[in-house]
């Protein structure tokens, strides 16, 4: 294993993993993902940003020794997560002499996950720098971005900044570089909806930091390097910042066709109304693919049938995943149907208290649905259109 340039004093040493199909035992990566380690060699001292996942260690090992190097003053832990920092307790025993440069948030973290001891570590703090000789690696905290101890680091003399997790994408490619590629933004949309959207509000906040250093590389931890920034940076400002598109997100599940026929009728009444609905069925549920989908939309609806007096489990789960990684969708109603009763959209709307939406009256049918119910499906779009025309309304 051999490490390969990024400059003539900037080397990548990570690892790809290529088989790897579940992040976390919850997260699909279809893609498999790449752990990035950067190893930065000043005139006067070396040091290494980020590690790899444990079950990599020895990849990483191999490269950094392919580089000649054989000692490191410093290793950067920007995230004390396994996939950041799992080799970190190998990584010092081979080298006695280095030390781990982190939060002081995260040497606690670090202590309490690997076991890594308080002599290793060096406390750093916001704005601090370090000089290696001709390059300075200065640390940028951004907590809760997305954990309490995230750091990012700034190369000044290269204009390279390293941001851990932050415009990462699980996306495992023999490619080092982004290169436009849309795969590759579609990748990052990904891991933005699966990782990153609950933190949008932190995200927002720290954004500045990021445009106003005009970096002319982006190196994630995750995912290719973006040798054009504004690729990724443009994204991510629609994405936390920008308003909901004019979409629907009709996720449901039918068990006798009721609730189907029921879907395929709002979908149809919202597209004769201008709107742009995305129909998808939670049967066979792709949990990145429907946080995709709601990177981008202003209303969720969910569609159920009644399942001994509530929704369909995998409905609930649907609305779990939406509160837990909160989009910013404005309204949520529910369909579905029922034989002779239950409580569908009190046990919905409860498990979504972390989505800021208004909540439309639901439409219910009993058994199949009837001219009626097509008919309160009609009203109901035309809800969501005038919700969306609001939306879309100057300010």
């Amino acid at each position: 294993m051999y490490a390969r340039p990024i400059t003539d004093d900037i080397t990548w040493v990570g690892a790809i993993d290529w088989e790897r199909r579940l992040f976390d035992e919850l997260i699909p990566v279809p893609d498999g993902t790449s752990y990035n380690a950067y190893l930065v060699r000043g005139a006067d001292r070396t040091a290494l940003i980020d590690s790899v996942d444990p079950s990599y260690v020895d990849t990483l090992r191999s490269r950094i020794a392919s580089t000649g190097i054989d000692r490191l003053d410093y290793i950067v832990s920007q995230h004390a997560e396994q996939d950041h920092s799992g080799s970190l307790p190998r990584l010092l025993l081979d080298h006695p002499e280095a030390k781990v440069l982190v939060t002081d948030k995260g040497k606690r973290v670090l202590s309490d996950h690997l076991g890594v001891t308080a002599d290793r570590m060096q406390g750093v703090k916001d704005g601090e720098r370090v000089d290696l000789g001709g390059l300075t690696l200065e640390f940028l905290h951004f907590p809760w971005v997305h954990w309490p101890e995230t750091m990012l680091t700034w190369l000044p003399e290269r204009r390279i900044l390293f941001t851990c997790d932050l415009f990462g994408s699980h996306l495992a490619s023999g490619d080092l570089f982004a290169h436009g590629d849309p795969a590759v933004l579609l990748a990052a949309k990904r891991y933005y909806a699966e990782i990153m959207m609950p933190f949008r509000g932190t995200i927002s906040k720290h954004l500045g930091k990021v445009t106003a250093r005009a970096p002319a590389m982006i190196a994630p931890s995750h995912g290719p390097i973006y040798e054009a920034p504004s690729l990724i940076l443009d994204a991510y400002q629609d994405w936390v910042d920008g308003p909901p598109h004019d979409t629907v997100v009709v996720a449901y599940v039918s068990m006798h066709d009721s609730t189907h026929q029921m879907v395929e009728h709002l979908v149809e009444s919202c597209a004769r109304r201008g709107l742009r609905a995305e129909q998808y069925s939670l049967a066979d549920t792709d949990a990145g693919k429907l946080a995709m989908l709601l990177v981008d939309a202003a209303t969720l609806v969910l569609g159920t049938p009644t399942v001994l007096g509530g929704p369909h489990p995998k409905v609930a789960y649907a609305a779990t995943l939406a509160n837990l990684i909160r989009p910013k969708a404005t309204t949520l109603a529910v369909i579905g149907s029922f034989g002779w009763g239950g409580k569908v959209v009190e046990q919905l709307t409860a498990m979504t208290p972390n989505l800021e939406v208004e909540v439309l009256p639901p439409v219910l049918c009993k058994g199949v649905p009837k001219t009626a119910d097509f008919d309160a499906l009609d009203r109901l779009a035309e809800q969501i259109a005038r919700r969306h025309d609001a939306l879309r309304a100057p300010p």
